[in-house]
């Protein structure tokens, strides 16, 4: 494993000699604006292994993207290499149906400190709840970003992960926004604790995620990348492009329904990523067609 290699693969060219804030702002936009969070490989017959070097074959030599799990596992080794101060945490993902969290850890976070202060580093939940920029671990303070503002909660040690939401302008309909909270409205993410993680602590989850046919990364095939503008999602065969603050407090939304063959090209074209095996996709009715923000990836 190479770090140049992995630089000329989210194309960032520029000094990294310190490992200060902006250096670490600069390698967290690359990072998540070349790789994909997709599942992709569960839904072409193959098997995700939980491995560093694994994971590095996949994402940079193949230029393919990942799940949380590969996607942060990934940027953790990175961000290690450069000599930045850096940890794996465990989070719980909130359920819109079930409006509660998961009761174990299904996701993967970073911690990293830089000169005393800490900040949550998460390149892997992709859609529209991907922060921009990692988020000073600060409870109570709005952390306004691009795509929205975000913020944490702390509760005796447990933190909430959430983000205010804007209106969407679905561009097709040519009508008001179908989802139009107001100003203020929260939508929750995940929780998690400081306590440091191994990856070899999230090989169990890795295991069931690939097997258990209840879970939503079982029940659709999702590629989604965070643009310069807004983000992209594959969701089966139904592609959204979000543009943020495509006017004040309001985000424009496109949603195109593809064949098999244009799944294939908008692949290739939007992502950037070439399958060597056949992809089926899916998209199990009864949940929301566009996951770019309807649902925690």
């Amino acid at each position: 494993m190479n770090i140049q290699e992995y630089f000329t693969r989210i194309s960032y060219k520029e000094c990294h000699k310190d490992t200060d804030l902006q250096t670490l702002i600069d390698i967290f936009q690359h990072h998540i604006q070349a790789i994909p969070f997709e599942n992709l490989s569960m839904h072409c017959g193959e098997t995700i292994e939980l491995d560093l070097q694994a994971t590095y074959n996949k994402i940079v030599k193949k230029k393919r993207g990942g799940w949380c799990l590969e996607i942060n596992h990934l940027l953790f080794w990175a961000l290690k290499e450069l000599g930045y101060e850096v940890c794996i945490l465990g989070g719980r993902s909130y359920d819109p149906a079930k409006k509660a969290y998961t009761a174990q850890i299904d996701h993967m976070l970073l911690k990293v400190v830089i000169e005393g202060t800490s900040y949550l580093v998460d390149a892997g939940f992709g859609g529209a709840y991907q922060a921009w920029q990692p988020l000073v671990l600060v409870s109570g303070k709005d952390q306004p970003q691009t795509p929205g503002i975000f913020r944490f909660m702390e509760d005796n040690g447990t933190w909430y992960f959430e983000k205010v939401k804007r209106k969407h302008y679905i561009s097709e309909q040519s009508v008001p926004p179908t989802d139009t909270p107001e100003l203020g409205n929260i939508r929750k993410i995940y929780t998690f604790t400081l306590e440091p993680l191994h990856v070899n602590d999230f090989q169990e989850l890795n295991g069931y995620l690939q097997v258990c046919p209840d879970n939503i990364l079982q029940k659709k095939s999702i590629c989604s990348l965070q643009t310069t503008e807004g983000v992209y999602a594959l969701v089966g065969w139904t592609f959204t492009e979000m543009k943020y603050r495509y006017k004040e407090d309001m985000d424009l939304v496109q949603i195109t329904t593809l064949t098999d063959e244009e799944v294939e090209k908008t692949l290739k074209d939007k992502f950037n990523i070439v399958l060597e095996n056949k992809l089926i996709p899916v998209n199990v009715r009864g949940l929301p067609p566009n996951l770019v923000d309807k649902i925690s990836f």
